[in-house]
């Protein structure tokens, strides 16, 4: 048996809560590395979110259909968790996909077997109840910043959250994620 080296996962869990070395070596156990090539779906429309993963490598995007339209949700790279909240919470399908940007390398958790982990570490529970709520805030941070910023504003934001966005994300996924067209970001950047 090959040992997965789970190093990032491990790092990242310590800068949001720590947990024993029991809880640790219980996760790695369910753990799994699984590669994507760009533009692979890492998981379907339609498809339930059974799995949170960990980007150990690369960039995916959330994303869905709105009028045949395809909207970016989300990118997460290196060192984020991503899952479909909506999904993996309730059983049902999801009207979003998970796809990868770049040639991708995952951690893949299975969320069953995580969920039978908690009863017997609380660590780790607490561990992914921060993960949530950090999830949580992201999202309503979101959801402000289309709301009450403009486009311009949203679009220094990303920048300096990300300063490498614009070299690893194709301009069509920024500016859905913005919320305008192309024609507009190319505006918006053009202006010194």
């Amino acid at each position: 048996m090959v040992l997965l080296d789970v190093q990032e996962l491990s790092d990242q869990i310590k800068t949001i809560h720590p947990i024993t070395l029991s809880s640790e070596k219980a996760l790695s156990s369910i753990c799994k590395e699984v590669a994507f090539s760009k533009g692979k779906n890492v998981q379907e429309i339609g498809h339930t979110c059974k799995t949170i993963y960990f980007v150990k490598k690369g960039v995916v995007r959330i994303y869905y259909f709105k009028d045949a339209i395809d909207i970016t949700e989300s990118f997460e790279f290196e060192n984020a968790f991503v899952a479909r909240a909506e999904s993996l919470f309730t059983g049902k399908p999801s009207r979003k996909a998970i796809q990868a940007i770049e040639n991708t390398t995952l951690i893949a958790i299975d969320s069953n077997k995580l969920f039978k982990l908690f009863d017997t570490h609380s660590d780790l529970e607490r561990l992914f109840r921060k993960i949530i709520e950090i999830s949580y805030v992201n999202t309503v941070n979101r959801i402000e910043s289309l709301q009450f910023n403009t486009a311009e504003e949203r679009y220094k934001s990303l920048l300096k959250d990300t300063p490498d966005v614009l070299k690893r994300i194709p301009l069509k996924y920024v500016a859905s994620y913005l919320g305008i067209t192309q024609v507009s970001l190319s505006r918006i950047r053009g202006v010194k």
